[in-house]
């Protein structure tokens, strides 16, 4: 195999992971990081949960990459409370994967990640990069992957207006790292991602999280609606007052969550963000001044809301697809066709599914969603029923989007999705969840009608 210089912008989850696969694989690999390992470790901002399912994290663990299995929290579903409206939890569902998810402080994995890569042969440069010195690095590099997020270096490569149905960000997000809450959630056999849905103004939801100084923690995010009652984090400055905002926020709308949440506390100064993403897809080659190309992965390639949770799972699937189409040809040029058949070929396997899915869950539930709700309402976490099936299957296409997205927008793929997991027909199930709801809610979801029916407990 013919060693490459490939040169890596960024040290987030994405520029390190394709940095450890290409060293590992014999290429020359220099690493360009606007911190160094210890300004990642403190004096930095968490940039969310990045939550990782099977097929990202078996990546990592592949390239030695998982010191933290073995601590951090294993999350091993959902459980998910669906408001149609203020004051009224019409449906939930615990949902069940196979394998776990986990979450681990980027600040704490950058820091290791990069301090193990130097003694593997690779070169690690502390650089703010602009446009013109990444034109220089391409001069002297065979190939050059951006993984630089959402900032400045994202604007060399142009949105792809097609695949980017979004404008403007479409939820305000305020997220933060906090200790003082049970690592379980009561009513629910297993620890999972805990996620309020309201119909009319957001999301709320918490994923177990593994925090660089207090371990075991949970990383709590707020998506709301503009103008709607969530919307309310705009005035915080500091990640006390995002906290104390929080607490009256699951106050006022989720008052069934108040005693979980009572004792939380800012788990660091740094964790916490507000802000906003508007979901993107770029074009997979960015033209420099002299005409070199370089290739984005990670947010800067495909940056999504991050209600889906799929942001850093598709970015280690974007990585791992890269290395492996560069191991299979180890000799190819890598120029612009080149870049665009790799991220077509991506596109096409794991990007639009995944996009498509994700955007789904910013969007009203649609009818085939309702159907898949209704129809599981009523599983447990824990019984092997019809309605625990389909619950399972709901949630593990967090885990791979490609299994059931179809799923969600077709009507016919709802009804096969629920009779192949009932054994019998879709009617049965959607009728016993029908009669758990009660007719007027199901008027009311359905669009036929006001709801009349108290609350559901």
């Amino acid at each position: 195999m013919t060693a490459r210089r490939i040169a890596i912008v960024g040290s987030g989850q994405a520029g390190l992971l394709a940095a450890h696969a290409l060293v590992r694989a014999g290429h020359e690999v220099t690493l360009y990081s606007d911190r160094s390992a210890a300004q990642w470790l403190h004096g930095s901002r968490p940039t969310g949960a990045a939550a990782r399912f099977e097929l990202a994290l078996s990546y990592e663990r592949e390239l030695g990459l998982a010191h933290w299995e073995d601590v951090a929290p294993k999350a091993r579903g959902m459980y998910l409370t669906f408001c149609p409206k203020r004051d009224n939890r019409l449906v939930t569902m615990k949902g069940v994967a196979t394998t776990y998810f986990q979450s681990i402080d980027l600040r704490l994995q950058s820091h290791r990640w990069m301090v193990d890569l130097e003694p593997l042969g690779a070169r690690v440069v502390v650089e703010n990069i602009d446009p013109e010195r990444l034109d220089a690095i391409a001069a002297q590099s065979d190939l050059v992957l951006v993984a630089a997020g959402r900032g400045p270096l994202a604007d060399v490569f142009p949105r792809h207006a097609e695949r980017s149905v979004y404008a403007s960000a479409q939820r305000k997000l305020a997220m933060m790292i906090v200790t003082g809450a049970p690592q379980s959630i009561p009513g629910v056999p297993y620890l999972p991602v805990r996620f309020n849905f309201f119909g009319p103004f957001g999301e709320v939801f918490w994923v177990p999280y593994y925090h660089r100084d207090h371990g075991p923690t949970w990383c709590m995010l707020f998506e709301a609606k503009a103008g709607g009652p969530m919307d309310r984090f705009d005035g915080c400055t500091t990640g006390a007052q995002v906290v104390a905002m929080a607490k009256t926020v699951i106050r006022e709308l989720l008052p069934w969550e108040s005693a979980w949440a009572a004792d939380i506390e800012l788990a660091d100064p740094e964790g916490w963000l507000t802000g906003g993403v508007t979901p993107t897809v770029r074009e997979p080659v960015g033209r420099l001044a002299s005409g070199r190309v370089v290739m984005p992965i990670g947010d800067t390639a495909i940056s999504l809301d991050p209600i889906g949770g799929q942001g850093a799972n598709l970015g280690n699937k974007l990585v791992r697809h890269v290395v492996a189409t560069i191991a299979a040809a180890p000799d190819a040029s890598f120029d612009a066709a080149w870049m665009t058949r790799t991220f077509e070929a991506f596109w096409a396997d794991h990007g639009a599914v995944t996009v498509a899915f994700n955007n789904l869950l910013l969007e009203p539930l649609t009818p085939a969603g309702k159907l898949l709700l209704i129809s599981q309402y009523g599983s447990t976490g824990v019984a092997d029923s019809p309605k625990q099936r389909i619950a399972n299957a709901v949630f593990e296409n967090f885990v791979d989007p490609r299994r059931i997205t179809s799923a969600f927008v077709d009507l016919r793929a709802a009804r096969k999705l629920i009779a192949e997991q009932s054994g019998h027909s879709w009617r049965r199930e959607f009728l016993g969840g029908a009669l758990r709801v009660g007719s007027g809610q199901l008027r009311r979801v359905f669009g036929a009608g006001p709801a009349y029916v108290a609350p559901q407990p």
